[in-house]
């Protein structure tokens, strides 16, 4: 049984039709990339998955079972806007994505649960690279660093599936290299689900173990809004990277500038 189905999908916002005839089946662990032109629905797609939106038809089934309806700790995001909270330092950033849920009447832990949530958060601040950052406040750090915060937000619940909205889209080349390097060390050690939206394609391809290109293959001249967008080009990554290669070369070549 696959751990992710997707059954004819389709997402309708009165008559703009967005996705369409949407069907997929994930396997636990898979890294998949989104590509696809602008206004194709990668970013809708995540929200179906995240719970933020339910789709108009079809169902997204998760381990066997309906998609939960809301966010919850077992689907984690990272958005390409850093999404922390500037009020906090690094620790606290990462720390109350613990206490939360453990105390979600005062929103605080105290005595021995407080200490093990902070021990737990500082232990992932070191290995997301902010060891030396710990009382910092996400203004006092740089984009690459913030970055890494958000991203030591999401890992901190443990999530079983994460979403990643062109996380590193904002960041220098140089750092968005680094950026890839922990991303990569994190989902290898925790074998996790991920689907990442990105507009590099290169990008797709050097991180996913499955490339999904989201297109338009019908179009109305008078009603551009008639018909949505589905998965054209379905590619695993992992096995004979070449021929991979070859495809994405082909699919590059029909993306429009």
């Amino acid at each position: 049984m696959s751990f992710i189905e997707i059954d004819n999908v389709w997402q309708e916002y009165g008559h703009h039709v967005v996705l369409e005839r949407l069907s997929l089946n994930i396997a636990e662990g898979e890294f998949c990339t989104l590509v696809g032109a602008s206004g194709c629905g990668k970013s809708t797609f995540l929200r179906l998955m995240l719970g933020q939106e339910r789709p108009s038809r079809g169902r997204i089934l998760l381990a066997g079972k309906a998609l939960p309806g809301e966010p919850d700790p077992g689907r984690g995001v990272v958005f390409q806007r850093y999404s922390v909270f500037p009020h906090l330092n690094a620790l606290d950033n990462v720390a109350i994505g613990l206490e939360l849920p453990r105390a979600p009447v005062l929103g605080r832990l105290f005595g021995a649960k407080k200490r093990a949530a902070r021990e737990e958060a500082r232990q992932l601040l070191e290995k997301v690279g902010l060891g030396h950052n710990l009382d910092q406040y996400p203004a006092q750090l740089s984009g690459g660093m913030q970055q890494r915060l958000a991203i030591a937000q999401a890992f901190i619940m443990r999530p079983r599936v994460l979403l990643l909205d062109e996380p590193f889209g904002a960041l220098d080349p140089g750092i968005r290299k680094d950026m890839h390097a922990l991303l990569l060390t994190l989902w290898q050690e925790t074998g996790l689900t991920v689907f990442m939206v990105t507009h590099d394609l290169a990008e797709g391809f050097n991180l996913g173990t499955r490339l999904l290109v989201f297109d338009k293959t019908r179009n109305d001249p008078q009603a551009p809004n008639a018909y949505g967008a589905r998965v054209t080009y379905d590619i695993p990554l992992n096995a004979d990277r070449q021929v991979a290669r070859a495809r994405i070369a082909d699919i590059a070549a029909l993306q429009p500038d």
